[in-house]
């Protein structure tokens, strides 16, 4: 719905702007007012649309193995992620946390029927956030004394293929409810994304965070 609404605006814009240069080579001034006005309420209109839906948006927490999808061109949704796991630790190699180090487990795979097709995640960006809203940044430089530490999350990849990486972040001892927020796409995409009705990464949308509880033997084991 959202990527059909703003095909319908940036349509109308451009009649609107062909209406306003007839009404100028044939000066017709209520041509001028007609488009004028037409571009004053659908953007009343539009707006209406975009804040609605996203101040009755909800927050949604994802649990280890729920996955989030990654729309490419806004259109083929078949991108995923999901977390498989999160463990706690003090030091890692030389490196010892301010608090805890927080070691997620995130797998990216594609759900494309065609097998042909490569997908991935563009640019991805992933950041840790606390019950308070504060942000935390990963730990590149824990992150490269993993075994992991050469898998890129944002490579191209067949259904049949699967992308799994440790990320870490360095969070408080006394976090409440840290969650994982992942998102891709370029500047442009986000700058877009900002206005397309509906979608997560719209202005004051709420957004779909991965738990980052640790995982025990028994949860592993399930």
């Amino acid at each position: 719905m959202g990527v059909l609404l703003m095909l319908m605006t940036l349509g109308g814009l451009i009649l609107a702007g062909i209406l306003l240069i007839t009404a100028l080579l044939t000066r017709r001034s209520w041509l001028a007012r007609f488009a004028t006005a037409g571009v004053g309420v659908w953007t009343l209109i539009y707006t209406g649309l975009l804040l609605g839906s996203s101040f009755m948006s909800t927050e949604k927490s994802l649990a280890f193995y729920e996955s989030k999808q990654f729309c490419g061109f806004y259109l083929d949704c078949h991108a995923h992620a999901t977390v498989t796991g999160v463990r706690k630790e003090k030091t890692i190699g030389s490196e010892t946390a301010k608090g805890e180090f927080y070691i997620v487990n995130l797998k990216i795979f594609s759900d494309a029927r065609n097998p042909n097709i490569k997908l991935g995640l563009i640019e991805p960006q992933a950041v840790a956030v606390d019950a308070n809203g504060t942000v935390y940044t990963r730990n590149e430089q824990v992150e490269d004394q993993l075994p992991t530490a050469a898998v890129d999350l944002g490579r191209q990849i067949h259904n049949s293929e699967t992308i799994e990486k440790q990320i870490v972040f360095d969070l408080p001892a006394d976090i409440r409810e840290p969650g994982l927020d992942l998102t891709d796409g370029y500047a442009i995409d986000r700058v877009l994304e900002a206005v397309l009705v509906g979608d997560e990464d719209s202005i004051f949308h709420k957004r779909s965070f991965f738990k980052l509880p640790e995982q025990t033997l028994a949860q592993s084991v399930e």
